[in-house]
């Protein structure tokens, strides 16, 4: 039997609130757990995955908040942002970031995964270059990789967190990613 895939831009409700914070934490102690000590892990989540700090990041106008579902089950998440360090030569572009792009493992499927860009994509076709910031070791890095996202030299450092970023990048050619 096939999964129904779906990805839907999040607005602050009941339901969209409650699978963001599921997503969220859950994303995040699936993605971090390994590379960071557990109480600094509880605090990047305790500070930025709960309802009051989510609720006033879904209504930012700097934010759009994405989640794919599978079988109407939340699966993972995007967020696409104006905010945070740009690299720094393409300050004269249009630029927007896609961060916080997560699937729950028990989901990581090449569908589903390719659901959640696209809508990024999608979102994201009015800027001249998009810009994506990860720690090195994330496995997500080789599927942006494959989608035409490159690999900046300088290293940078993640927002909230004591981890060393590496940048990629992805420019808009003639109207297409």
């Amino acid at each position: 039997m096939d999964t129904e895939i779906t990805t839907r831009f999040t607005v602050v409700t009941g339901k969209g609130i409650d699978a963001l914070l599921m997503l969220t934490k859950e994303v995040a102690k699936e993605k971090f757990s390994d590379v960071l000590e557990a109480h600094v892990l509880e605090q990047y989540i305790t500070a930025n995955f709960n309802e009051k700090s989510l609720i006033i990041e879904v209504n930012s106008m700097s934010n759009q908040w994405l989640v794919v579902y599978a079988d109407e089950e939340p699966a993972g998440y995007a967020r696409i942002t104006s905010k945070g360090k740009r690299p720094g030569r393409f300050d004269s572009k249009r630029m927007i970031r896609i961060a916080d792009f997560g699937l729950l493992k028990k989901y990581d499927d090449p569908a589903i995964r390719q659901s959640l860009f696209d809508k990024c994509i999608s979102v994201c076709k009015s800027y001249e270059v998009l810009w994506i910031n990860e720690y090195p070791k994330n496995p997500i890095i080789d599927f942006f990789e494959s989608e035409g996202f490159v690999r900046e030299e300088e290293n940078y450092q993640h927002d909230e967190l004591p981890l060393s970023t590496v940048c990629l990048i992805k420019e808009q050619y003639k109207g297409h990613y």
